[in-house]
């Protein structure tokens, strides 16, 4: 059946797109929300330059929209989908929803309106194993933002390792935040995964606004090769 993954170019939608195509989903389209203020409770906020440069990589269309207001996420969300289902024939929906009811519960609304099947293939994921088993799997991922006390800054533009997957865990234990930051404590990019024909490399400048908030901006983006074992 034609999918499409709701794509922020994060860890998590990235990896629910290589779940869904191993669940024997066929990956149309990606559909890309861009909201045009600071904080979205429903949406990881993308960098545009860097999904389009994933979607090249992957060799998957992308269709995307703007919001500009949090009162119309929904409305964005519908008119997107309504898009995709009519250009694409999609009959389902991928999201990399980990831990989140107040996602879920609003991507099930919209899709059930359009007639879409719900796939979440990362529900209810321990944050620890899921963590190892997306670098196991060669998912590899930078971190763009952080927003939630006690995650290190000094991760901020660089790609996580296992060795900051323990690290991670132990500080989750102390300060409480989510170690796979479901719930927008963080959020990321995927430079590479099995899936993508080439590398990103990105590079970019840091800014700090205090001992727990800071940001990385990706600036230059190029697609490196890679080499595949058929």
């Amino acid at each position: 059946m034609k999918a499409t993954v709701l794509y922020s170019g994060g860890k998590d939608s990235t990896y629910a797109l290589h779940k869904a195509v191993e669940a024997g989903y066929q990956v149309v389209v990606l559909s890309t929300i861009i909201p045009f203020y600071k904080y979205s409770m429903l949406y990881h906020k993308p960098s545009f330059n860097v999904v389009q440069a994933q979607a090249y990589s992957l060799g998957i269309p992308l269709e995307s929209i703007g919001v500009y207001d949090e009162k119309l996420e929904l409305d964005a969300l519908r008119n997107l989908l309504r898009r995709v289902r009519d250009k694409y024939g999609v009959k389902i929906l991928v999201t990399g929803a980990i831990a989140s009811n107040y996602q879920r519960t609003r991507f099930k609304a919209i899709a059930d309106e359009l007639g879409l099947e719900l796939y979440t293939p990362l529900w209810g994921r321990d944050p620890r194993s899921y963590l190892e088993e997306l670098l196991d799997y060669g998912v590899r991922f930078l971190v763009t933002s952080i927003t939630s006390m006690g995650i290190p800054l000094d991760m901020l533009g660089r790609e996580i390792t296992m060795s900051d997957v323990e690290r991670l865990v132990k500080l989750a234990e102390k300060y409480g935040f989510n170690p796979s930051f479901e719930g927008g404590d963080a959020e990321t990019i995927v430079v590479d995964s099995p899936l993508f024909r080439y590398k990103l490399v990105i590079t970019g400048e840091k800014s700090i606004v205090s001992e727990f908030e800071g940001y990385f901006e990706p600036l230059r983006i190029k697609l490196a090769g890679k080499n595949l074992l058929l």
